[in-house]
């Protein structure tokens, strides 16, 4: 190739992807800032990810083209970064784009003063347009320095503010009340026949869900157990879910979950694996349980490492084609079902309601496989060996193809919610296959990840930790090792966990807010830290933490851990009722602090078994814990014995007295 340059050194296969640009980019770093501070350059950012659509798209038109990449080289120090290795980098010029009035979005480009601080941003550029603007901004820095200094002093104040200043508006107390005013008001946004927020696009949004589904568990609301319902069986139904090989994508592009935007993140599905999981818990609903099963089929065919690490992503485009690999043209369904194509494009849709693009198909469903044998004269036992068939006949045609690229570094909050995943489908199911999966990753996590003070790596790939961890690798992982201990009751996972806490207590934990910053206080002086309080796609660091404290106070009985947990909220109260969907991890905290919620101990040679058999069912409200032997963590203590099975229910550490059956232990935590 006639160009490489710094990013050929990256582990990220983002920036591997442009190390051959002419463009003469430089990956993030202090010395990088310190370079275009010596040599009085403006600083070009641009951020995207390996399976984004329109990053590659800029990428061919701009960062690939000579005259381009020349007045880019001319005028600017050049940095690419992926924003999934720099979280905080992508925050920091994100808001700077958004205080602009930009919409955001990915590829996100920023021009920036020689110390790092934003003039102008936007996202994605036709070529002409890019070029224009950078020229323009160039000669516009030349002629007039002072006054891009002057803006730039502006909108700093303006992130510094949108990041750093919490207020808490009222001291508004936080009760039932405060989550049934934003549950209502947040119905009139609900899709309730097609699932998910109305219109397009339609994302899953996981942690919505998770709290919807405990808020309509715990006040027997059936409209909104009704629309959680809907939603997972819509989404698990439509072209969004991998119907052959499982597996969710991104998000949809319109309002049936039909067309998704193809690539696949390890983070939707390790989530989508949890909330599934507690869903078939609920409902008992067979498709809950295939989707859970081949969602994790597909995780450990696609996307884990020997190691026991999982992969981010998988690319939305393979050929330079979005979806090429998963649509299928009808000439060659025919080819692979012969005489029962009939039968499978009824199944699938192959007719106008599956039809996309170019002669393509996207496979999807739209009514049960009771409802489609009952059509068809089938038992459903002979329908399900039938679909099985098909899956399997389909995927062995699928191997053929040219798979999408694969970003096959490895992320820790992204680990942490995938073995979260595995824990809770260990839990509704059983499967000691999931308990293993979840094990090996959780011991690579152990030897590859963190270091002996408690101190996370963010990223890993063959062998080579890099970046310190952020406030989401502690607080996800602290989450997922305690639903591991939750289910191992091995004390090695709660022992982790308490060392991780201790870290973050020492470098994150602001005293003043007592809220955790996302970088550690002491990290890169260029951006400005903030603290993360909204939830997204996935939740919020700070909001995971508050209820990692809450239940780090039941286990371990520290007084302290709640006093920070209810300061924390004070933050979110004010927000809650008029944007529930922004603070539903928050909201789950708010359900355990004033609904019914028990800490469950069972002590005894047969607690494990004990347990299971009481964790049948859906108990969104329940810590749970066991000893197989003598425990010395406070909620275990003094409590094991040789001869019996003890179960101990209790609330807020107040336990009552033991009974042995699993009945009367299940009749106390009924709600």
């Amino acid at each position: 190739m006639p160009h490489t340059n710094a990013l050929i050194n990256s582990t990220s296969p983002y920036l591997l992807q442009h190390a051959h640009n002419p463009v003469n980019w430089q990956a993030w770093s202090e010395e990088i800032i310190a370079q275009a501070k010596a040599e009085n350059k403006l600083i070009l950012v641009s951020i995207g990810y390996a399976a984004c659509h329109w990053c590659h798209v800029m990428e061919h038109e701009s960062f690939e083209d000579e005259k381009v990449a020349a007045v880019m080289n001319e005028n600017f120090v050049c940095i690419k970064v992926d924003r999934e290795e720099r979280p905080d980098v992508d925050h920091y010029y994100m808001s700077a784009v958004q205080l602009m009035g930009q919409q955001g979005g990915w590829p996100l480009n920023v021009i920036a003063l020689p110390d790092g601080r934003p003039i102008w941003g936007g996202t994605y550029f036709p070529k002409e347009t890019w070029v224009e603007n950078l020229k323009t901004i160039a000669a516009f820095y030349k002629g007039k320095q002072k006054e891009a200094e002057e803006f730039a002093a502006r909108l700093q104040q303006g992130i510094h503010q949108v990041s750093l200043m919490p207020e808490v508006e009222t001291a508004e107390t936080f009760g039932p009340e405060l989550l049934k005013n934003g549950v209502n008001g947040w119905k009139k946004h609900f899709d309730y026949k097609e699932g998910g927020r109305t219109g397009a696009p339609k994302f899953p949004m996981p942690v919505n869900l998770d709290f919807l589904l405990y808020y309509g568990f715990m006040n027997s609301d059936e409209k909104v157990l009704r629309f959680v319902e809907t939603s997972l069986l819509k989404m698990a139904r439509g072209g969004i879910y991998d119907q052959v090989g499982g597996g969710f994508a991104r998000y949809s592009v319109d309002e049936k979950w039909k067309v998704p935007h193809f690539e696949k993140m390890l983070y939707d599905n390790g989530q989508l694996i949890s909330v599934y999981s507690k869903a078939w818990q609920h409902f008992k609903n067979e498709e809950f349980k295939t989707v859970v099963y081949e969602t994790i089929a597909f995780t450990e065919r696609e996307l884990m490492d020997e190691s026991g690490a999982f992969y981010s992503s998988l690319d939305a485009d393979s050929e330079g084609v979005e979806g090429k690999f998963y649509v299928w043209r009808k000439d060659e369904l025919l080819e692979v079902f012969g005489e029962e194509y009939d039968l499978f494009a009824d199944y699938y849709n192959v007719n106008g309601k599956g039809f996309w693009e170019h002669n393509n198909y996207i496979l999807l469903r739209d009514i049960s496989n009771e409802e489609f044998a009952a059509k068809h004269g089938l038992s459903l036992h002979e329908l399900q060996i039938k679909v099985g068939k098909w899956k399997y006949a389909l995927m062995k045609t699928r191997k053929e193809r040219v798979r999408p690229g694969l970003d096959d570094k490895t992320l820790t909050s992204w680990n942490a919610l995938m073995l979260k995943g595995l824990a809770d489908a260990y839990k509704a199911f059983g499967n000691d296959d999931f308990l293993s999966l979840a094990l090996k990753n959780a011991a690579f996590i152990e030897n590859s990840l963190i270091r002996e003070t408690g101190q996370l790596f963010h990223s890993w790939k063959n062998g080579i930790t890099s970046i310190d961890g952020f406030l989401e690798d502690y607080a996800l992982l602290i989450d997922a090792f305690l639903a591991l201990f939750e289910v191992t009751g091995d004390e090695k996972w709660l022992t982790l966990t308490d060392k991780l806490v201790e870290y973050v207590f020492a470098h994150f934990y602001d005293k003043q807010t007592h809220l955790f910053f996302f970088n550690r206080f002491d990290k890169d002086v260029v951006i400005t830290n903030h603290f993360q309080k909204e939830d997204n796609v996935i939740p919020a660091a700070n909001s995971v933490m508050a209820n990692n404290l809450h239940r780090l106070y039941l286990l371990h009985g520290k007084s302290e851990y709640m006093e920070i947990t209810k300061k924390m909220l004070q933050y979110i109260t004010s927000h809650f009722a008029n944007y529930p969907m922004a603070y539903a991890n928050w909201g789950t905290l708010v359900l355990k602090l004033t609904s019914p919620y028990f800490e469950v101990a069972v002590c005894g040679i047969n607690s494990r078994l004990q347990l299971k058999k009481l964790q049948k069912g859906f108990h969104p409200h329940v810590l749970w814990a066991f000893a197989e032997k003598e425990s010395k963590v406070p909620l275990l203590k003094d409590r094991f014995s040789r001869t019996a099975d003890l179960i101990y229910v209790c609330k807020n550490g107040a336990c009552e007295l033991p009974v042995e059956e699993v009945e009367a232990a299940a009749q106390k935590i009924s709600i």
